[in-house]
């Protein structure tokens, strides 16, 4: 069902048990495609990712644990749908892949629209082919010295240090470190560069809590790269702050953390800290969006205004900034019962679906009307001068 804050003149109609709701122009956003894997939804796993391919019509999940527990030997799957194809079973996946670890982000491959990078709650990090099925695994880190030492919190890829028409996959965990990986031979990812938030080496202005344990790294939590600088990127962390970060960065890290190549430290300035650990980071403006936890927000492909939120209450929030800088335009209960939803993506292909995966390990696939996905006259004027006013 699809609900709307209602002004006072605005109508609300039902149909199709949907409810919608009319103001100047109609807004829909309907569920295309409900999609599971009934294996991993008898063992009780979560949707711990989603990810769309280059092409966009294969979108692939992540099943996991993302609740406390050691799911490092948890048999798992990352399941991927071919949407374009004829027939499609919503509960037979085009590709599944079983995993000896719970899988807890992943991430297609910017060109490759076939490979997927994946991290696990064991630490390590791999690559799959999934138009190959019976045979799926490129590459993997292996569980050496190099690895990381807790769950992967996320994957993503990266163009190679020439440039080229390589990629490295780069990962955060909560070991606190950074790490760039580059498959070569063999079928195996070689750490070729790598980072460590020591709390000492943190800038002055994190309000940072005593590390629990006596432990002198922080868990990073979440990874975004700037638009305009590459090797620019902000680290969401267990601290509630985001840590503006560079690649280019030189200064050794203070650290014990065995390693093959040199960890340097990457924070260069802190933002505001947050009340909970950070899982997505962009960030423009301070808005109360749930009771319960955030665990995902994404901007809009298309739309600088638009974003979305999944709640930890079962709705996956749609915002229109330029019509409220306060309320969604759109909530949309994903569960039922109120268990999370843990990820969402928008694609970036097909600009009018958005797919979300939770707790219940069912992704669907939502399909948003045009006034999500059509970018007005003076939207990115309109963006830059929202930002100036929340900073002043």
């Amino acid at each position: 069902m699809v609900t709307r804050e209602l002004n006072k003149n605005w109508q609300s109609h039902a149909f199709d048990g949907f409810v919608v709701n009319w103001s100047e122009q109609q807004q829909t956003v309907t569920c295309l495609h409900t999609l599971a894997y009934p294996p991993a939804q008898e063992q009780g796993l979560h949707v711990t990712g989603v990810s769309w391919s280059t092409t966009g019509s294969v979108v692939a999940c992540a099943y996991g644990r993302l609740d406390d527990g050691d799911w490092s030997t948890l048999k798992s799957f990352v399941c991927a749908w071919n949407l374009d194809r004829r027939g499609l079973n919503p509960q037979q996946p085009s590709a599944v892949v079983e995993v000896p670890s719970a899988v807890m982000c992943l991430a297609f491959h910017p060109t490759q629209p076939s490979h997927v990078a994946g991290g696990l709650y064991s630490g390590e990090v791999l690559v799959w082919d999934v138009s190959h099925p019976e045979d799926p695994l490129l590459w993997r880190t292996g569980l050496t010295d190099d690895a990381h030492t807790d769950p992967v919190s996320q994957v993503v890829w990266l163009p190679g240090p020439q440039h080229g028409h390589r990629f490295q996959v780069l990962s955060v965990a909560g070991d606190g470190k950074v790490l760039l990986w580059l498959a070569v031979g063999a079928g195996r990812l070689q750490l070729s560069a790598g980072f460590a938030l020591a709390v000492q080496q943190l800038p002055r202005s994190t309000k940072l809590k005593k590390p629990p344990r006596g432990e002198t790294e922080v868990g990073a939590t979440a990874v975004a790269f700037s638009s305009f600088d590459p090797s620019l990127f902000v680290l969401g962390t267990e601290g509630g702050f985001l840590l503006k970060c560079s690649l280019a960065a030189e200064e050794p890290a203070l650290t014990r953390m065995p390693s093959s190549v040199p960890l340097r430290a990457p924070a260069q300035f802190t933002f505001s800290p947050h009340g909970g650990p950070v899982y997505s980071a962009q960030p423009l403006a301070s808005l109360q969006l749930s009771h319960k936890y955030l665990f995902a927000v994404r901007w809009s492909p298309v739309r600088p205004l638009v974003f979305a939120a999944a709640s930890g209450e079962g709705d996956v929030q749609l915002f229109d900034l330029q019509k409220s800088p306060q309320k969604p335009t759109v909530s949309i209960k994903q569960t039922p019962d109120e268990s999370p939803v843990y990820c969402l993506e928008f694609n970036r292909q097909q600009t009018q679906l958005l797919a979300a995966g939770d707790a219940k390990g069912v992704v669907k696939v939502w399909q948003l009307s045009g006034e999500f996905t059509e970018q007005g006259p003076r939207e990115t004027e309109d963006l830059d001068q929202l930002a100036a006013e929340v900073a002043t």
